[in-house]
């Protein structure tokens, strides 16, 4: 009886964390979900009709995958104790990441996070908080405040014209793609593709004077991140001529 009720209890488990996963990407495979939760791709076409016929609504994109229908979204999760810490611990990080804009942004998304949490676990992680603290290189004082701003230009496709001053202090302007962003523990670094230079360049956010993003839009980059750094690697590897 009680192997039933358990395996019960994690269907029911895997259920949920299934249309969480649709609600958080917009297309998943079988294949994915057979991977990710172990289980047969029969298994997962009758996960997929469970919640249907729980009025959980998918749609099914013949030869694509599974996703929701657009609007729908479940009521607010629940975290456990273990995951509400994890969110206190990169609350942590990200106060110290010298980029006000992330700052702020970080900031009221968690209050809104620990708004959902039960008063137990809110108590908990604001114990946790309490007795956590990053500390980095006082005399390191660069800061930036354009980090949010490139990330929604980095996820729409959004040209943005900079005023970039370099190591020497002479100040260019620009018209960039952005690629990617990354951070070395000391500062937010940008790839884009500069048309100036036509071609990836990488900027310090913290030596960004102005930036404004743009309404034009730019083609996707078929180049990925990890293929960028690869071509990085072998550029750093071939010796001078």
């Amino acid at each position: 009886m009680v192997k039933k009720e358990t395996t019960e209890q994690s269907r029911i488990a895997r259920l949920t964390a299934i249309v969480t996963q649709l609600q958080a990407r917009q297309l998943l495979t079988a294949t994915e979900l057979s991977k990710k939760y172990n289980i047969s791709i029969r298994t997962v076409y009758r996960d997929m009709r469970t919640l249907e016929e729980a009025g959980v609504p998918i749609c099914t994109k013949e030869g694509k995958g599974y996703s929701l229908v657009d609007g729908y979204s479940l009521p607010p999760v629940m975290l456990n104790e273990t995951e509400a810490n994890a969110l206190i611990t990169a609350e942590r990080f990200v106060v110290k990441s010298r980029d006000t804009s992330f700052i702020k942004e970080f900031t009221e998304a968690i209050v809104k996070i620990k708004s959902v949490l039960r008063h137990n676990t809110r108590d908990k992680a604001d114990f946790l908080a309490k007795r956590m603290e990053v500390r980095q290189n006082e005399t390191n004082d660069r800061s930036s405040g354009f980090l949010s701003v490139l990330q929604l230009a980095l996820t729409n496709f959004n040209l943005v014209r900079i005023d970039y001053g370099n190591s020497s202090n002479d100040e260019t302007s620009r018209t960039i793609e952005p690629f990617a962003l990354y951070n070395t523990h000391e500062n937010w670094i940008l790839i884009a593709k500069c048309r100036l230079r036509n071609d990836y360049r990488s900027f310090r956010l913290d030596r960004i004077k102005n930036l404004c993003r743009l309404d034009t839009t730019f083609e996707p980059h078929k180049l990925t991140l990890a293929e960028y750094f690869e071509i990085c690697r072998k550029k750093s590897m071939t010796p001078d001529s």
